[in-house]
């Protein structure tokens, strides 16, 4: 991708599923990567299964303090942020009447306000520099209703207008998109799905399959590079043509 080489680059969520392959793109692109992560097993190991990687930190995204302390050691490590991919989040399955509030307000704080506490420090860097990009993991969960996710459908769809939101008011310095994947498989979608829910899913998608975590990858490459440089406030689907 052009564009690319020597970018300095954030990935919330960077050291699993989408985000780990996301990371791993990126270092293949030649990019400079701290990964945010708020798992610390995952963190250790980081730098084993992304080698290359300029730093793996430990932060809860739904907290604005680790936050910002993050940032600061990500200015230490690579002097600034060219491209934020906010993708940190989670799901609990469950019906909405069994919905504690406490359950509730953990989806929402990671998975929206999560977004808000990690974009905003990102682009306050980058309009005092060069410029950027920011990308947000949305999904189509954030498109349409689904059963059983509604404080996760809720976060991911408060995702999506906070990307076209800020596309607005960041242009044209920094470039704004969010990225709403299908179903993927990722260790937290294998946590929740059985293997004989998973086989109904893939009978139900066009293309027959989940996506691979590096298929999205791809589409933040490309969002991220010189190549899209026309392209905020998009709403991305990758989903096999289930939306369709």
């Amino acid at each position: 991708m052009k564009g690319l080489a020597g970018k300095r680059i954030v990935v919330t969520g960077g050291t699993s599923g989408i985000g780990e392959a996301t990371s791993r793109r990126f270092l293949e692109e030649d990019a400079r990567v701290v990964a945010l992560a708020a798992g610390e097993r995952e963190i250790e190991t980081a730098h084993e299964r992304l080698p290359g990687l300029s730093g793996a930190l430990l932060c809860d995204v739904a907290d604005a303090a680790q936050v910002e302390r993050a940032f600061a050691r990500v200015d230490e490590l690579l002097g600034g942020v060219d491209v934020l991919v906010a993708n940190a989040g989670i799901s609990m399955r469950r019906p909405f009447l069994e919905i504690r509030e406490e359950d509730w307000r953990r989806v929402l704080d990671v998975n929206l306000t999560g977004v808000f506490h990690c974009a905003q420090p990102a682009a306050r860097r980058m309009l005092a520099a060069a410029g950027g990009v920011i990308l947000m993991t949305a999904s189509t969960n954030g498109l349409s209703g689904h059963p059983l996710y509604a404080d996760y459908n809720a976060s991911k769809a408060g995702v999506i207008l906070l990307a076209r939101t800020l596309a607005l008011e960041l242009a044209p310095r920094v470039r704004v998109n969010a990225v709403c994947p299908g179903y993927v498989l990722t260790p937290m979608q294998k946590a929740e799905y059985s293997p004989e829910m998973l086989s109904a899913v893939d009978a139900a998608i066009p293309l027959g399959r989940h996506a691979r975590p590096e298929e999205i990858a791809a589409i933040f490459a490309f969002l991220a590079s010189d190549e899209s440089a026309y392209l905020t406030g998009a709403t991305i689907s990758v989903d096999g043509g289930e939306t369709a």
